[in-house]
């Protein structure tokens, strides 16, 4: 209520004032009787113009308040009131300090004490009624001409106005709002959630700034939205709740470049990913399933890695391989996938005039979909395949395996029908990885079939059954450095004239089919040169010059043994290899002492014999550096190693040459190992 002062009557209830962001103002109020005299002075008026109650109650208020010159004015104004009409009008109204304070009335008629017609003053200062003016205009022109969507809500969350932004926003005219709720004109927006948000702001009288919102509404039916929303409460002077105010802004536009930023960060990381992720080993299948665990999930939602089986097997008959092609690795976590039909290892033959041909004959990656899967799956026992691809597939492309300008085999990635189709940027970033795959797996297929080439020409150049001799027990055995790879190790037995047996062991630096190529040509060489019964240390110099024939970068080393068992022992010649041990029937242990020689292929040409006995009973250990020699231990301790692994002999040859490489050989081996054991026995084995 204002607060007033009065001489006679009660006052009559007025208005609330208004209220409003723009501003308040503050009305002025006095009532006057049929004499013109103030009988009501409120408090407002007292604070404005600082009259005081008891210096105008009961005198006439005009004669006072209004300056002479517009006493005629005021005069006439209230002639009219008395005549019963409300009047509105602008006069200056005198401060008790003197100077003038313009104000807007609204005078009416009012019945005084004595039941005559007096007036009822509610006035307004002149340069309020201009800003609040002002400011409603700006109010105005930024509700009905912002790009920003605006309403107004009563407390029940129903439109009160709408501007004609929020209106093209929601696809509704403004006026179909009015009086509804957001539920009732736009649902597809997640509305509970949205008024949910709007209580919460009218409960604790405090603004909500830039609440997200995704969906759709009829202004766009068919694609997603984002809008920023703000709510801010609408308070009365006196804290009434009267509704909220709510903003819209579409950043539908900077959240899908900011989404397309991601993506291309997140292509980025995974293409750094798939650098240090794929071709991690030589292993052509470990290298295809690599590929698979890059692309899903990040990327896709399935992948099939499948390989040309004349890629694989080269040497089969071309036709009996041509179209066919194996699945090497494969991803389908999705729950409903039969994966009962997508094996690992299966083949199936490609579809003639399929979208799959086309990709294996052109080299060229290509989209597939729903209808083309009829084509490429024509086998009537994967029904359960071709009807999950109908139901679930989403998207999906086909990508050729290209390396060195030849088609290896293809990866099919796809997605479910609930994520996004591959856009033109995830197709370049999957061709991309794919592009990559594949010379990763030709370099694979490459090494699997070297490789291949150097076992098979060590295992035939390596002795597998050794000959029975004279006086001697034999066993030996060759390990490659791993499964991935073979060297120039080797161990050969030959049977001389006289009873007598050659011992050869060698070492070809490098590995591979190079080394293995190498170590093959020595051990012909000295077969045909023992055969001629040449003494091991002239031996020694024909390898050298034939190591040297084959190039300056070439080099071995290689001991060469020719044991006599009616002399009781071995005649002996070193290449720059690790010195033998013998052990006699006594288990005393000795590593041969005498001259190291040289490599062969080193040029030095210095070789020497050594005669060493080996009595019945005693044991001749040869080996390569790869028993003995680690990267976490010296030459010494390796040799330590196998002294105490021949401290007891009274076990089977083959079990000692066993329980030498399970205690001598190093937790990480690293290069291939040969050993060769001889132990002297009587008579002929």
């Amino acid at each position: 209520m204002v607060d007033t002062h009065e001489s006679t009557s009660d006052v009559p209830d007025l208005p609330l004032p208004t209220v409003g962001h723009a501003g308040q103002l503050r009305d002025l109020l006095w009532r006057a009787d049929t004499q013109g005299r103030i009988v009501e002075w409120s408090r407002a008026a007292q604070d404005l113009l600082g009259y005081l109650p008891g210096q105008l109650l009961g005198r006439n208020g005009f004669r006072i308040l209004v300056p002479a010159p517009d006493r005629e004015r005021a005069d006439l104004l209230t002639r009219r009131v008395q005549a019963g009409q409300a009047v509105l009008e602008t006069l200056r109204v005198r401060h008790r300090d003197g100077h003038l304070v313009p104000v807007e009335m609204w005078i009416c008629p009012a019945e005084d004490h004595q039941g005559k017609t007096g007036t009822l003053t509610i006035a307004v200062e002149t340069s309020g009624v201009r800003a609040m003016r002002d400011s409603l205009t700006v109010l105005e022109s930024l509700f009905t001409q912002s790009p920003i969507g605006l309403a107004t809500l009563g407390p029940d969350l129903r439109f009160l106005r709408v501007n004609d932004a929020l209106a093209r926003m929601n696809g509704v005219p403004a006026a179909e709002h009015i009086g509804k709720r957001l539920a009732e004109v736009a649902p597809g927006v997640n509305a509970a959630m949205l008024e949910e948000v709007m209580r919460q702001v009218l409960e604790r009288g405090e603004a909500v700034v830039d609440v997200r919102r995704t969906g759709r509404t009829p202004a766009d039916p068919d694609h997603d939205r984002t809008w920023s929303c703000s709510y801010a409460p609408l308070v009365g002077s006196t804290g009434q709740r009267l509704g909220l105010i709510a903003s819209l802004i579409d950043i539908t536009e900077g959240q899908q470049a900011q989404a397309e930023a991601d993506r291309a960060r997140q292509r980025f990381a995974l293409l750094a990913d798939a650098g240090s992720r794929i071709g991690t080993t030589l292993d052509l299948r470990q290298t295809a399933e690599e590929v698979v665990h890059v692309l899903v999930p990040r990327l896709a939602d399935s992948a099939d890695v499948q390989l040309l089986e004349a890629v694989l097997e080269p040497d089969e008959a071309a036709g009996s391989t041509h179209g066919v092609v194996r699945r090497l690795a494969a991803a389908f976590p999705e729950p409903s996938a039969p994966t009962a039909l997508l094996q690992v290892g299966e083949t199936f033959q490609v579809p003639i005039g399929s979208v799959y041909e086309r990709v294996i004959i052109d080299g060229r990656p290509m989209n597939l979909y729903q209808a083309d899967i009829p084509a490429l799956i024509t086998d009537p026992s994967a029904e359960p395949l071709r009807a999950y691809l109908s139901t679930r597939l989403g998207s999906a492309r086909l990508v050729p395996l290209v390396a060195r300008g030849k088609v290896l085999g293809a990866v099919v990635v796809t997605r479910v029908r609930s994520r996004e189709r591959f856009d033109d940027q995830d197709c370049v970033l999957v061709d991309e990885l794919v592009a990559r795959a594949a010379l990763n797996i030709d370099n694979a297929l490459m090494y699997t079939s070297q490789r291949a080439a150097a076992l098979t020409l060590q295992r035939s150049l390596t002795n597998s059954t050794l000959p029975q001799v004279t006086g001697l027990e034999l066993t030996g055995r060759y390990l490659p450095a791993s499964d991935h790879e073979v060297g120039g190790d080797w161990f050969d037995v030959i049977t001389l004239p006289h009873g007598r047996t050659g011992l050869v062991i060698g070492d070809v630096m490098g590995h591979g089919i190079h080394a293995a190529a190498v170590m093959g040509q020595l051990r012909t060489a000295v077969r045909t040169l023992a055969r001629h019964e040449i003494p091991p240390a002239e031996m020694l110099m024909s390898l050298d010059a034939a190591v040297a024939d084959l190039g300056e970068n070439e080099m071995a080393t290689c001991i060469y043994a020719v044991h006599d068992p009616d002399a009781g022992g071995c005649l002996i010649a070193r290449a720059g290899h690790p010195p033998p041990a013998m052990v006699d029937a006594r288990g005393t242990l000795a590593f041969l002492d005498g001259s190291t020689g040289t490599p062969l292929g080193a040029g030095g040409r210095t070789f020497q014999t050594e005669w060493v006995p080996l009595p019945v009973g005693g044991l001749l250990v040869l080996y390569t550096d790869g028993l003995i020699e680690a990267r976490d231990r010296d030459l010494d301790q390796g040799m330590r190693e196998l002294a105490e692994a021949l401290r007891d002999l009274d076990h089977p040859l083959e079990e000692i040459c066993g329980h030498i490489l399970r205690r001598v050989l190093p937790s990480t081996v690293r290069d291939d190992v040969a050993v060769l054991l001889a132990r002297t026995v009587l008579g002929t084995r």
